[in-house]
């Protein structure tokens, strides 16, 4: 390779922010979708996080409270109307019915115990769906940004291939920066998806485990009904 041209090549900028500059208006569209994904995935990888440990830790509050000893009455007063937790709405959906359960002569109407526990389950799907929401999205990231970032690369190259025939030239100066700009856009894909996938698996497991700790807690709370039911 002659010295001029290699004195050319030195001379081109290979910064991101360069790379971005020179990319064709498609492939700059593709590169700040890819980036706003990344963004937005973390910000609910953040979020989620904060969630599930302000659940776990109120879950464990409210294993105490239940477990106190405290009469479930008492308890429910005590919550009030409006819960503030996911074990809290369970624990109110299943004492909700318990109560209407009740005939004014103090019997209880017949199938108490399947409708509490359907109360229970509706509002432990509640929760998980609220538990879930925005893994979807880190979902969708995590597969499709390469495919994205790949989209935004051959039509990158594409383009630098236009500029080589234009200028009839296959030195370094030419074919660098076209190429370089191309790759950016697998890169930006491949920095969105990584971290998506594997929070997504982190956080659905979270989310699982969130979930099936209210499951245990309403088949308890289903289970010292029943017993109070059948006495």
């Amino acid at each position: 390779m002659d010295t001029a041209t290699l004195a050319q090549a030195s001379d081109i900028d290979f910064s991101l922010i360069a790379l971005f500059l020179r990319a064709t208006f498609l492939v700059k569209i593709v590169m700040l979708l890819l980036i706003v994904a990344s963004f937005w995935s973390w910000a609910i990888i953040i979020q989620k996080h904060l969630v599930f440990r302000r659940a776990r830790a109120q879950a464990q509050a409210f294993d105490a409270a239940f477990w106190s000893g405290e009469p479930l009455d008492e308890l429910y007063q005590r919550i009030g109307a409006n819960p503030a937790s996911g074990p809290e709405r369970v624990f109110a959906a299943g004492m909700a019915e318990w109560q209407r359960s009740h005939r004014q002569d103090g019997a209880m109407i017949a199938g108490a115990a399947q409708r509490i526990d359907r109360s229970m389950d509706v509002a432990i799907d509640r929760e998980a769906r609220d538990l879930n929401a925005g893994l979807t999205f880190l979902a969708s990231v995590g597969s499709a940004s390469p495919f994205v970032g790949l989209f935004g690369t051959v039509w990158g190259i594409k383009s630098a291939f236009e500029e080589i025939a234009m200028a009839q030239s296959t030195n370094l100066a030419v074919v660098a920066p076209g190429i370089a700009e191309a790759l950016l856009a697998t890169g930006l894909g491949l920095l969105a998806a990584i971290p998506a996938t594997i929070f997504y698996n982190k956080l659905s497991d979270d989310s699982d485990a969130v979930a099936s700790g209210y499951e245990q807690f309403a088949d308890e709370f289903g289970t010292l009904l029943s017993r109070n039911l059948d006495a």
